[in-house]
C-alpha cells in the first residue's frame, strides 16, 4: 500500500474509483522530503494526512510511532478526524500497488479521473489500473426468449446494460456480488455463449466472436475472485 510518487490527483482517482470506505495509501508528499501523505477515503472523498519521518519514528499530529505498522495499527481502531465536519475515517482496507488483472485485458480510461477533468498523465505508469471493460453483446430476453444487442459496461462492481451506446440510462445494473459463477454456456442455438448465474436469474450472453467471449469470462471471473477476497477478508477481522 506504499505507492512512492503517486500524485495526490492519481490516489484520489484511485481511491474513489476501486476503494470503499477505510481504503488508504501511503505515498510521497511533494511538499518536503521528510514528508509522506497518507490518502484515506472516507464515503465520496478523500482526505489527505502528513505523516512527518523523524529519525527512525513517523510523527502524526501529536502521536508518534515507531513504525509504520504501528500507526496503521493505531488508527485501525482509534478513527482519525476526516475534516472539519467532524467525519471519523477509520483505516480499514490498504489499497495495494499492484493488482492482480486478467492477462487477456485492453488498457482503459481511468473514469474518475475524466469526470473530475484530469488525463491518464495525473496516474504514474505503474498505478493499478482499473477493472473495466464496455461492449455490445446479444443478451437473450426474460420472458419473450429473443435475442437483442446491448450495450455492456463493466465497472467495479456492477455490470450494466443499455439500450445502446448512445444511452444514458441503464436498462438494468447487475450487482457481481450476488453473482455465484460465470461460464461459457452450450445449452443456447448459438455460438459464442456465456452465462451468469444469479439467485433469481440466469442470465445468457454471445458475443461476436470466441475470444471476446472468452475476455468477459476472464474479467468477470477476476470480478468474483476479488469480491470473495474481499468478503474472506472481513469475515477475518470479524472472528479475530
Amino acid at each position: 500500500w506504499y505507492h512512492d510518487n503517486l500524485t495526490r490527483h492519481a490516489a484520489e482517482a484511485l481511491l474513489l474509483s476501486n476503494g470503499q470506505d477505510g481504503s488508504y495509501l501511503l505515498r510521497k508528499s511533494n511538499e518536503r522530503e521528510d514528508l509522506y501523505s497518507l490518502s484515506v477515503r472516507g464515503k465520496d472523498s478523500v482526505k489527505h494526512f502528513h505523516i512527518e519521518h523523524i529519525g527512525t519514528s513517523f510523527k502524526f499530529g501529536f502521536n508518534e510511532f515507531s513504525s509504520l505498522k504501528e500507526l496503521v495499527m493505531h488508527f485501525a481502531n482509534q478513527p482519525l478526524i476526516g475534516s472539519e465536519t467532524g467525519t471519523l475515517i477509520v483505516l480499514k482496507h490498504p489499497y495495494p500497488r499492484k493488482v492482480e488483472e486478467p492477462s487477456i485485458y485492453e488498457s482503459v480510461r481511468v473514469h474518475t479521473a475524466m469526470q473530475t477533468g484530469r488525463t491518464e498523465s495525473d496516474l504514474v505508469p505503474n498505478a493499478p489500473s482499473l477493472g473495466t471493460k464496455e461492449g455490445y453483446l446479444i443478451k437473450q430476453g426474460k420472458i419473450v426468449k429473443n435475442w437483442k444487442t446491448r450495450w455492456f459496461t463493466l465497472h467495479r462492481n456492477e455490470l450494466k446494460y443499455f439500450k445502446d451506446q448512445t444511452a444514458t440510462e441503464p436498462i438494468r445494473a447487475l450487482d457481481l456480488t450476488e453473482c455465484s459463477a460465470v461460464q461459457f454456456d452450450y445449452s443456447q442455438e448459438r455460438v459464442n455463449c456465456f452465462c451468469l448465474v444469479f439467485p433469481l436469474r440466469t442470465y445468457y450472453l454471445c458475443a461476436k466472436t470466441g475470444i471476446e467471449a472468452d475476455e468477459w469470462i476472464k474479467i468477470l471471473r477476476w470480478k468474483l475472485a476479488q469480491i470473495r477476497k474481499q468478503v474472506e477478508q472481513r469475515n477475518s477481522a470479524v472472528s479475530s
